[in-house]
Parts: C-alpha cells; sequence; structure tokens
C-alpha cells in the first residue's frame, strides 16, 4: 500500500484518502475511545447500519442510538452506557471480547480514529471540520471561533478565513459573537 504524508493531511483531503490512513487497529490507544464513549456517524451511514442490523432506522435511533451537537450540528453515534454519575462510558456495541459488534458498519469517525498514530488527532479534526463545522451556518462559524480562541487546533483549509473567505461577512458573523 502506498504511503500516504499525513502532513498533508488538510480539509479537503478526499475521504478515500483518510481511509488510508485509518488502517484498523485494536490497540488499547484506539479502543480507548470504545470504553469512554463512542464515535460519530456520518450522514449516509445510519441506513447502512440499519440494514446491517436489520431493524428500521426509527428503532436503531431510538433505541441504540443518541444525538449529540457540536458546532451547532446535531449527529447521531451509538448510545453510551453510562455509570451512574459519569458523562461517559462504554459504548453500546463494543464488546471487551470480540470488540466492535457493529464493525461492518461503525460510525466514520470510529473508522478513522487511530489513537496509536502520530497523526491520529489530525483524523479526528478532519472529521469535524468536515462533519460538524458548517461554513453556511453563521452560529456553527462561530462556535467554531470560539473554540479556536479557545485554543483549539485545526488543519490547513480549516482556518475561519478558508471556511468564510468572504471577509465581510466573516466579520459580520463573528460581530454577533457573544463576548
Amino acid at each position: 500500500m502506498q504511503k500516504i504524508n499525513q502532513a498533508k493531511l488538510h480539509k479537503n483531503t478526499p475521504l478515500n484518502e483518510v481511509l488510508k490512513l485509518a488502517n484498523a487497529c485494536k490497540c488499547n490507544a484506539c479502543t480507548v475511545g470504545c470504553r469512554h464513549g463512542s464515535g460519530v456517524f456520518a450522514d449516509e451511514e445510519i441506513e447502512k447500519l440499519a440494514g446491517f442490523m436489520n431493524i428500521d432506522a426509527g428503532v436503531l435511533k431510538k433505541e441504540f442510538l443518541e444525538e449529540v451537537e457540536k458546532f451547532n450540528t446535531k449527529k447521531f453515534r451509538p448510545r453510551i452506557k453510562r455509570k451512574e454519575g459519569r458523562p461517559y462510558g462504554k459504548c453500546i456495541f463494543f464488546d471487551e471480547q470480540i470488540g466492535c459488534k457493529i464493525h461492518e458498519a461503525k460510525p466514520l469517525e470510529c473508522r478513522i480514529a487511530m489513537g496509536c498514530r502520530d497523526y491520529g488527532e489530525d483524523l479526528i479534526l478532519w472529521f469535524m471540520l468536515n462533519h460538524f463545522v458548517n461554513k453556511d451556518d453563521a452560529e456553527s462559524i462561530r462556535q467554531f471561533a470560539s473554540y479556536l480562541k479557545a485554543g483549539g487546533k485545526t488543519l490547513d483549509g480549516g482556518k475561519l478565513e478558508d471556511l468564510v473567505p468572504d471577509k465581510r461577512r466573516l466579520k459580520k458573523i463573528l460581530s454577533l459573537e457573544i463576548k
């Protein structure tokens, strides 16, 4: 397999190139997310999982998924089995013995999570930029701006000026930011 230069990972890296960086791994660094949370589905993946499980997408969402929101964008992820009083817990589809029970249809964020690689954080930033930050939603841009202001990281192509190249529009969006 051709080695991809992860230093070139940017917001607009095509999904097929991102997936080449994310080989299935069951090490502790890569499964820690399964034990303390779950990954998020890209929109089109809900139907795939419903088919894999042979259930209706509505039933899947109601019984097995939970909604999360980041940067004013709502997505679904597998439900978390939280211990009492804890905000985190094991993914409903994770089994300590066999691993991911929905591996063939697991969320894109899970498929690209590589905690054991030096570019693992960049893969998650790529997911965030392409599936949560919405350049056409002013509130999403404002929330992303707050994230960056607080020290959050981004990739090339994921700066505010890249997302909203019209300087007047960006200034107007940000002028509504709560200080």
